[in-house]
This record gives structure tokens, C-alpha cells and sequence, in this order.
């Protein structure tokens, strides 16, 4: 199965770590993790904060794969210039790894595979990780001074 991953993933933390894992594991056919751009980024707030730019992101996420891969799988790491972009444009993707908040998006994605002849995807949904508040662990909370990548609550 080859496995995508979506995402701004800046800054990372180890609900990012979850979503990766996940299309690792699943991923036996390779997997394609596909960052925002700067542009997309920005757009896709829901509330406005700093985010790292496309190049430093990319050698963060880079980097925590290559940690993370205990499988050897064959990782691509592409821009993504649309929201569903390379979900809905890629036939060779079997699968979407998706957070539970994202997770309501496969169907769309699902219908715009469907209208260009294409399979639709599987759902892998990797689970909230949350932080030693009860809370789940964001970067909106980390670049608030909240709490810390792993979860830590900062005082």
C-alpha cells in the first residue's frame, strides 16, 4: 500500500510523530508526505501564528522520518499547493493517514478521486496525542508558549 501523509508539520511535535509512524507502518509500498507551501500555510490557519518556512520544515520532517523509520520504506517528501492536491491528483496513493479532527475530509477528497477515474483512498486515522494537561497537543499550543513538543505543560 503506498500511504500520504499530509500537513504543515511546523512546528513539529508528537502528534505529527503519531501521523508519521502510521503511513510508516502502513506504508509498505512507500510513502509521500506532503507539506504546504509557504503560501498554503498561511492560508490554512484557522487562527494566525508563525510557521516555520517550506525549507526548514521540510529538513525538520526530513529528519524525524528518517528516525522514525524502523521499516526502510521509500519516502517522498513533495510541496503540497493545494489543500487536497496530491490526494486527489496521485492515483498510485492507496491511502490517507488523517488526524480524527481531518478524518470527515477523506470524503471529499474520496468524490474528487472519484470524477478523475481514480480509486478512492482508505482512511489510516492515527489518534490525538495529548499533552500532561488532558489537552491535545497542537502547534497552535506550542508556538503559544503553552506546552512543548512532547506534550509538557509550560508554566
Amino acid at each position: 500500500m503506498r500511504v500520504a501523509v499530509a500537513g504543515t508539520f511546523g512546528p513539529l511535535h508528537d502528534g505529527h510523530r503519531a501521523l508519521f509512524e502510521h503511513a510508516l507502518r502502513f506504508g509498505e509500498d512507500g510513502v509521500v508526505v506532503a507539506l504546504t507551501s509557504d503560501e498554503l500555510a498561511v492560508e490554512t490557519r484557522h487562527e494566525p501564528r508563525p510557521v516555520p518556512s517550506l525549507e526548514e520544515r521540510t529538513r525538520t520532517v526530513t529528519a524525524e522520518i528518517a528516525a522514525l523509520d524502523e521499516w526502510d520504506r521509500d519516502v517522498e517528501v513533495r510541496t503540497l499547493e493545494s489543500e487536497y492536491g496530491i490526494a486527489t491528483d496521485e492515483p498510485s496513493i492507496d491511502a490517507l493517514v488523517v488526524s480524527p479532527e481531518t478524518a470527515p475530509e477523506l470524503e471529499a477528497i474520496n468524490d474528487r478521486r472519484r470524477e478523475r477515474g481514480f480509486e478512492p483512498l482508505s482512511g489510516i486515522v492515527a489518534p490525538y496525542v495529548y499533552a500532561a494537561d488532558g489537552e491535545r497537543i497542537s502547534s497552535t499550543r506550542i508556538v503559544a508558549g503553552e506546552i512543548d513538543e512532547h506534550g509538557r505543560v509550560l508554566e
